[in-house]
């Protein structure tokens, strides 16, 4: 539940269709700011909060040149820019020593945990894998919207696949962590 209230604007940008890129803009921002005034009132710090501070920019700006301008040239590449701003978060995350999956592990990890070296570690690895994942997206999108094809139905495989695929391995990694921790 917590990746998906991470990536809750994401989502809502990508189910409004394309042709109304700018109101989706708008809603995802909404739905960015929305999460974190909850998240915040929940508890929650900004070191929990990367990936939506990040996201309620991002859309902000898009949503700037998208109301400004619905027909400019930024529409055609909006999947990509989407995709390379999640990686350049998760990657600057990464940089400053702060996964942005440490912050929703912490959620749901008793607190003695968090300090100690194989969760940190295991987040890092976690975060590593959604970075490639974002970036690796966000180029097959950006070639996809060179084409001409970056609102067709591959596009929308690539953007699913580049979420399904890092949660699958967030899954199971954690799972064959757990696993091996009972083993101890």
């Amino acid at each position: 539940m917590s990746y998906v209230r991470t990536f809750l604007p994401w989502i809502v940008f990508a189910v409004i269709p394309s042709a109304q890129w700018q109101w989706g803009a708008l809603a995802a921002l909404v739905a960015a700011v929305a999460v974190i005034v909850q998240q915040r009132r929940a508890g929650a710090g900004f070191d929990a909060l990367i990936i939506e501070t990040g996201s309620a920019v991002f859309f902000a700006a898009l949503a700037a040149v998208a109301l400004a301008d619905p027909r400019s040239a930024v529409h055609g590449y909006s999947a990509a820019l989407s995709s390379a701003t999640l990686a350049l978060i998760a990657g600057v995350s990464l940089l400053i020593r702060k996964p942005f999956t440490l912050g929703i592990a912490k959620r749901t990890t008793p607190r003695e945990v968090w300090g100690l070296r194989p969760f940190v570690r295991a987040n890092t690895v976690i975060t590593a894998v959604w970075t490639a994942a974002f970036a690796l997206t966000a180029g097959v999108l950006a070639l996809l919207a060179h084409a001409g094809q970056g609102h067709s139905t591959a596009a929308t495989a690539v953007q699913v696949a580049g979420f399904v695929a890092p949660m699958l391995f967030t899954s199971r990694y954690v799972a064959s962590l757990r696993t091996e921790a009972g083993a101890r």
